[in-house]
């Protein structure tokens, strides 16, 4: 019986410390994230000191019925959220284990793998949170869609050519094609693995597992939203003027528009909020905003010389013939405005 107990431990030593590095290798290399990084590899390191030579020395791989064993589900990973989610339970689980059978071996790394199992918890928080704020962070185009027959095809087409952003965007269809749109931009967003958020809509956000919502003045409070889509999503809000902003910020939204920065059919009853506004933004907001109204290819550089450094834009994208032509345009000419403002940075 205490030989299966080594393999049990040793099984599972493994298990945990194999799921710890797949996590660390996307908080250092895909967040660029020292913190989180390091607390994993504290984490694994002090697996290491339990995982003795009596524990690998009962392991006998032949022998295991459970190297056979397999499931569809572990074959694919359909985003970087469901790779994390999987070996974060995978290494929860492992370490549940470890915490029961060392009672039978010694309890102190049974109490140590509690503790570490709660520190998996906490970490599962900060980075599932983290990596759709710091994706929300290094956006700079935004695409909000607007109704068309083929929406599917020029989403496609701006993710194909580096999108990262997406909201989806429908004020007049039915529930029904809503729900099933939301469903296949959803899907087609992870697949790339851009955001995906839904306008206004928190409840059709929560069906489709959106990336989080965005809300307009007249929508759900941000603090109601927040409390039934949870700490892990974003939520955006339209601003048009400072108090606005200072309101959106105060109850917790993550990002803002701000505009219209010219009169749109987007929004026909709004006055274009100009360029007062965005300088106001430039210098006073604390969270990542994106000018939004009327902007295109030939009006974007006045935009950015506003101190703009993110656009969302609707007919540009949507309207456009090609599509994944005026994307890659845009995301060339707002790069080269970002390393003309890293480069000022420098040289300051």
């Amino acid at each position: 019986m205490q030989r299966a107990i080594y393999r049990i431990l040793d099984t599972n030593l493994d298990r945990a410390r194999e799921g710890l590095r797949i996590i660390e290798e996307w908080c250092r290399l895909g967040l660029n994230n020292a913190q989180l990084a390091e607390e994993c590899k504290n984490m694994r390191q002090e697996l290491a000191k339990w995982h003795t030579v009596q524990l690998r020395q009962a392991r006998d791989t032949p022998g295991d019925v459970g190297t056979e064993l397999t499931h569809p589900q572990e074959e694919t990973r359909d985003d970087i959220e469901h790779l994390l989610r999987a070996n974060l339970c995978r290494t929860q689980e492992a370490l549940r284990v470890i915490e029961e059978y060392s009672k039978l071996y010694k309890p102190q790394m049974g109490i140590t793998a509690k503790q570490m199992r709660y520190q998996i918890y906490t970490l599962e928080s900060k980075l599932l949170t983290n990596r759709r704020r710091q994706q929300l962070e290094n956006a700079n185009l935004y695409l909000v869609t607007s109704a068309s027959e083929q929406i599917l095809a020029v989403v496609d087409a701006a993710l194909q050519a580096g999108l990262t952003l997406v909201q989806y965007r429908e004020k007049t269809a039915d529930d029904t094609l809503r729900l099933a749109q939301a469903q296949q931009l959803c899907q087609l967003c992870h697949q790339y693995g851009a955001l995906f958020l839904v306008n206004d809509r928190v409840d059709l956000a929560l069906a489709v597992n959106a990336d989080g919502v965005h809300l307009g003045q007249q929508d759900l409070p941000i603090a109601l939203a927040r409390e039934i889509l949870g700490s892990q999503k974003i939520i955006g809000c339209s601003t048009t003027n400072p108090e606005e902003m200072a309101t959106a910020i105060a109850e917790g939204a993550d990002y803002i528009g701000v505009g219209p920065v010219y009169e749109t059919p987007t929004k026909p009853n709004k006055t274009a909020a100009g360029f007062d506004y965005l300088r106001y933004a430039a210098t006073n907001s604390t969270i990542p905003w994106f000018a939004i109204g009327g902007i295109d290819l030939n009006n974007l550089n006045e935009v950015l010389l506003t101190g703009a450094q993110r656009v969302a834009v609707v007919r540009a994208i949507m309207q456009a013939e090609q599509p994944g032509m005026i994307t890659r345009q845009f995301l060339a000419q707002l790069g080269r405005q970002q390393r003309l403002l890293d480069l000022g940075t420098k040289l300051i």
